[in-house]
């Protein structure tokens, strides 16, 4: 049997149990099911975008599409995976793999990494005593949009140090 690559467990060939075959079943079905739904709120946002005039309306629902798009493509992957997993397929929308990479690509990136990450907690602590000071202004609108800011450099450590921990793990 052909041995698949998961990113987030070691390499092994694919032949599960009957419990692993449900609970595989029972993941890619609600990923199917939630892919169709963000496609379907996208065409939502949308139309309610273009819509409406007001400019406030339409700058923040093109910042919670322009995050949809993102989520859709990834929940794509992981479907794909997921199906072309059980269906022992391979398919380039899938999630990709590390790959091999140099001694040396492998330091430049986990230096690069780690200044990334602290580039990332600076900017989180900067934003976040940003804050109280903002909080009268522009009615609450600039409190939002930076507490997205920092949710988003959140997001970006989570992403960095999985990105870290699998170069280390190489």
């Amino acid at each position: 049997m052909e041995t698949l690559f998961n990113p987030f467990f070691p390499l092994h060939a694919f032949a599960p149990d009957e419990k692993e075959r449900t609970t595989f079943e029972q993941l890619t079905k609600c990923f199917v099911a939630h892919e169709r739904d963000e496609q379907r709120f996208l065409d939502e946002y949308r139309a309610i975008s273009e819509r409406h005039e007001n400019p406030l309306m339409r700058f923040l629902l093109q910042m919670i599409m322009a995050d949809e798009e993102k989520h859709h493509a990834v929940v794509h992957s992981i479907t794909e995976t997921l199906n072309s997993g059980f269906s022992g397929r391979r398919t380039p929308e899938g999630l990709p793999k590390l790959g091999r990479i140099s001694a040396e690509e492998k330091d430049d990136l986990l230096e690069l990494t780690g200044e990334f990450i602290q580039t990332e907690k600076d900017g989180i602590q900067q934003y976040k005593a940003l804050l109280k000071p903002s909080k009268d202004l522009y009615g609450g609108l600039l409190v939002l949009l930076i507490e997205t800011i920092i949710h988003d450099s959140e997001k970006h450590l989570m992403i960095l140090r999985f990105i870290d921990k699998k170069l280390r793990d190489s």
